[in-house]
Parts: C-alpha cells; structure tokens; sequence
C-alpha cells in the first residue's frame, strides 16, 4: 500500500502541473499578447508530447520500472513549470508546457505498473478509479487556490511556487517506492502485440471518447467559457470547476466498482456516459444566452462521469493484456485518449478564432463522441470473439 501511496503522490502532483493552464487562460493571453488560437497551442503542444510518449515511456516502464520513470517525470515537470514562470512570450511560454507534457507523460503509465503488479487483480478497477480519484486532488489544487495566488501574487511567484512541488514528487518516491519490473518482452514485438489485441483498441476508444470533452473543459476551455461567454465570476467559474473534481472522486469508486462487479456491463457504462456528455452540451448549446446556472451545473454534473469513464479504458488493458506489456498496452489507451483532447482543444481554439462564438466552437465535439462511440461498438465485437487472457473478468 506504501508502494501505491507513493504513486499516487507523485500523480496528484502531476496533475497540478497538468491542469495548471486552464485556471490561468485568461492572464496567459494577456502576459503573452496572444488569442485562442494562441492559447490552443499551449494546451495542443503540451498534450502533443503527452500523447506522442505515451507508447515510448509504456516501453520504458516495462523494462526500467516505476520508480525510475516517476522520478524523472518530476524533474522535468518541475523544470517545465520554472520555465513557465519566467517566460515573457508564447515560444518560451510553450517550451516550458511541452516539459511539463513530457514529464506528465512518465507518471500515470508508471502508477499503472504499480497498481498491476502489487495489486491482486480483482482489486484492480478499484484501485485504478481511487487512483484518478486522490489524483483529481491536483485538479482542485490547480483550480481557485492557483487562481486566488494568481490574482494576489502575480504571475511568476505562483509558478515558482507550483515548481516547487516537485521537489516534494522527489523526496516522496525516492524515500518510500520500491520497485519490482518483472520480465519482459522485447520492444517492438511487445508494442505489436499490444495493438493488434482488440481489448487494447477498445480500451484506446473508450478513452478517447470519454475523456476529450471534460479535458477541454478543465485544461483549457471551460474557464474562459464559463467567465467570457456566460459572465460569471472568476471565484465562481472555479468553483465550477473544482465541481467537476470533486464530483468525478465520487463517480471514480462507484464506477470501478461496477466495472469490477459486471465486466459485460463496461461497454453500456462507456456508451451512456457519451450519450449523457454529448445531451448535456446540446442543451446548454442551443439555450438561448446567458445560459442559466442550474443548466451550467447540470453540464460540470455530466462532465464529472468523464474522468472516471475513461479509466475503464484502462481496465481494459488490463484485462486483455498480460503483465509484462501492461505499460506499453496502457500507454495505447492514455495516448488515444490524449490526441482527442488535443485535437478538440485545437478545433475550439481555431472555430474561436474564426467564429467567435462559443456556441459554434464546442460544437467540435460531436465528430469525436459519435466516431468514439462506432468504435467503441466495433471494438467490443471483436473482443468478444476472441478467447481471453482472463476468462473471469475481461469481458467486454
């Protein structure tokens, strides 16, 4: 459990550092002199990284182990936000936000690995969603504590200080982790075999389709939106925000439970959370502006399922794959679901740009949720057609 806590510290961390841009879009445009589209590139180029080392650092931490990889995940996340704090214009401002995706990259994979192998696997889908669980601690860190040190203390001392965290990542799985890296295959045929398994693809999709909307929202999207576009206040903007957060560490437990307890049940739980995501954002679209408040709280409600959906993807990996490529099987799942963000943060910064018009800018997300929830269904037959690795649990 020690070896967990660990893990799950250096994740919270990172999740900090991951969601620090979203409460501060606003004060980046200004130090930056930049618009959306200049505001999506910061959020697009670190969740490039992030999703372009997905299957790199999944190969990684089967050879190398977790407490390496979280290790270096820290430094370099560190270094990323001390970047970011003294950075004066968009070039410096994005070579500071491609660190911290680097850095972010080596951390989930790696407490995954720690999950599998001293977890027994019945235990998993639970541990898994109390992991994304205590890691959303990080997002409610970064959402109106960052703000009110923001407003209070300006720019550069807020991201020192969000720099200095990593020091405590550091101390933290240096002292307490040890490690355990079981054999493994080779890169390339382990990487091969992960993908052409249909449960890695299914995981991938599930993934994608469920995390892309809630990450826009709270990485970059949802602060502007809910602050320009409805006029709220910055205080209650973040409270929104935090919602999604606490809300999702309610979802996270029952969801594992469930994924846990009916394994042929995952696909109807990944398919209504689309469904639930997709009816939210059509109600709030089409209501005439200022949208009221119980209908925004009704959106930050459905979003918070998005969190704790997409790691079914993961339990998906799990169940489909065995121990010694679980990192690179993972690293598939987290990767697809990161290049959908990525892809919807870009599509609403340049609908912003040229539209102007909130509306029209979220509007991005239906090609994503429909091509998701296709795969999803076409990845799911195919599962179910082949013999499993583990007959007990890994029904699709």
């Amino acid at each position: 459990m020690i070896y967990w806590t660990a893990g799950v510290v250096a994740y919270m961390i990172a999740v900090f550092h991951r969601q620090s841009l979203g409460v501060t879009g606003i004060d980046a445009s200004a130090r930056f002199g930049v618009g959306a589209t200049g505001l999506s590139i910061l959020a697009m180029v670190q969740l490039l990284v992030y999703a372009a080392m997905q299957i790199p650092v999944g190969i990684l931490v089967d050879r190398l182990g977790s407490k390496r990889m979280l290790l270096a995940g820290a430094s370099v996340m560190a270094l990323g936000q001390l970047v970011f704090a003294l950075a004066a214009n968009l070039p410096a401002a994005a070579a500071g936000r491609i660190l911290i995706g680097c850095g972010d990259a080596m951390t989930f994979i790696s407490v995954i690995r720690i999950i599998t192998v001293w977890f027994p696997p019945r235990r998993n889908p639970v541990i898994v969603q109390l992991t994304g669980l205590l890691g959303q601690l990080g997002a409610v860190a970064s959402a109106v504590p960052l703000i009110t040190s923001l407003h209070a203390n300006g720019w550069t001392p807020t991201f020192l200080g969000a720099a200095a965290l990593g020091a405590v990542s550091l101390v933290v799985v240096g002292v307490a982790l040890r490690d355990r890296r079981p054999e493994t295959e080779t890169a390339a045929p382990a990487m091969r075999a992960a993908w052409a398994e249909p449960g890695t693809r299914l995981g991938m999709w599930t993934h994608a389709a469920t995390q892309s909307s809630a990450a826009a929202f709270t990485i970059l999207w949802g602060y502007p939106f809910l602050v320009q576009g409805q006029g709220l206040t910055p205080r209650t903007a973040g409270l929104l925000l935090t919602t999604i957060t606490v809300l999702s560490m309610i979802c996270g437990p029952l969801f594992g439970f469930l994924a846990g307890r009916f394994p042929l049940r995952r696909s109807w739980m990944v398919l209504t959370i689309i469904s639930g995501t997709a009816g939210a954002w059509t109600l709030v679209l089409l209501w005439p502006a200022p949208v009221p408040l119980w209908l925004l709280v009704l959106l930050v409600v459905t979003l918070a399922t998005n969190g704790p959906g997409s790691m079914i993807g993961f339990d998906y990996a799990r169940t489909f794959n065995p121990a010694e490529r679980i990192g690179v099987a993972t690293g598939i799942v987290n990767g697809g679901g990161f290049v959908a963000s990525m892809s919807v943060i870009a599509a609403i910064g340049v609908s912003m740009d040229v539209q102007g018009d909130y509306r029209w800018a979220f509007a991005v997300q239906y090609p994503v949720w429909i091509l998701g929830a296709v795969q999803v269904l076409r990845y799911r037959t195919r599962a179910r057609r082949l013999p499993r690795l583990r007959p007990a649990t890994s029904n699709a």
